[in-house]
């Protein structure tokens, strides 16, 4: 009866053992690193449904759209010389790609799925930079006009408006010739924008209603922001050019912030936007500098947060 009891807790055990080989192989680790094509030039990033992720490029315009399972992917939306696709931000609901347009000001939407276009959106002269979904509205931003541009959604996350135009004013500060509004994220009610202000090297908190600007008191800290992602009150901020994201924990009224950590890689070359995915961060590398020749490599590199 022992030996029949012990065999019998051997066969047990080794049918759990094999039963959980597929469970543990599920677990098993995203990619650190993942290959873009080659030249493709990246610059915004976001994450769709599922393990979906998507990148644009400052060649073409392109969309690829990839699965951070597995680090494979495929052009979504093929390119066309003299475009540009910059931030990027995904509706869950209506299951929309919103995509900035960079110097064409433009603001573009995409269905994720099929990579169909939905709508063209005609913004404004400058540099439209980066774009967030709320609940409400999408929000674009414009590196060369001190200004914003709302697009109202409705509750199914399609265009129910006409785009308005807010002027920044208040402590926004506005550098001629240069990089100004850039990364822009919403809290969740949609009640508050934040917006990095790259020239000036500070970030500020905006009405997205009337557009007056408010300083985030970093304590005498700056930071050069690029692509924002906002959790909670956690705010990281993607600094590329010294290959880092620099995270900050914001007051409860968010009008001020302390610097506690800086994520970086190995990988890292200029991390321009980031994604979150769980408890990892996903950036793509646009390499300013390095020519983006057909040969030349670009990745998403994946960090935990």
């Amino acid at each position: 009866m022992k030996r029949l009891l012990l065999a019998t807790v051997l066969l047990i055990g080794s049918m759990i053992a094999v039963g959980s080989a597929p469970v543990a192989a599920e677990s098993a680790a995203y990619p650190d690193v993942i290959q873009l094509p080659g030249g493709f030039f990246p610059e915004g990033i976001a994450v769709g449904r599922g393990h979906d992720v998507y990148t644009g490029s400052l060649s073409t315009g392109g969309i690829w759209k990839g699965d951070l399972r597995t680090g494979e992917g495929a052009v979504l939306v093929e390119g066309v010389p003299g475009t540009v696709s910059v931030g990027l931000a995904f509706d869950d609901r209506s299951g929309n790609l919103f995509v900035a347009g960079g110097g064409g000001g433009t603001g573009t939407i995409y269905d994720g799925d099929t990579g169909a276009l939905v709508a063209q959106l005609d913004l404004a002269a400058g540099f439209i930079n980066d774009v967030f979904v709320s609940r409400n509205a999408a929000y674009f931003t414009n590196s060369f006009v001190p200004e914003f541009y709302v697009v109202p959604l409705d509750a199914m996350g399609d265009v129910a408006g006409p785009v308005a135009t807010i002027p920044l004013s208040g402590d926004f500060v506005f550098v001629p010739n240069n990089f100004n509004g850039n990364g822009v994220v919403a809290t969740p009610d949609g009640s508050t924008l934040i917006v990095a202000g790259s020239a000036a090297q500070e970030l500020y908190t905006v009405d997205p209603a009337t557009g007056v600007a408010s300083l985030i008191d970093l304590g005498g800290d700056s930071v050069r922001g690029d692509g924002l992602v906002l959790i909670g009150r956690t705010l990281y901020v993607n600094e590329g050019g010294i290959n880092q994201i620099t995270v900050i924990e914001l007051s409860a009224d968010l009008s001020s912030g302390t610097m506690v950590d800086a994520l970086t890689s190995d990988a890292y070359n200029v991390p321009t936007t980031s994604a979150a995915f769980g408890s990892s961060l996903y950036s793509v590398n646009a390499k300013f500098g390095t020519p983006p020749l057909p040969t030349t490599p670009y990745e998403i590199v994946r960090v935990t947060r």
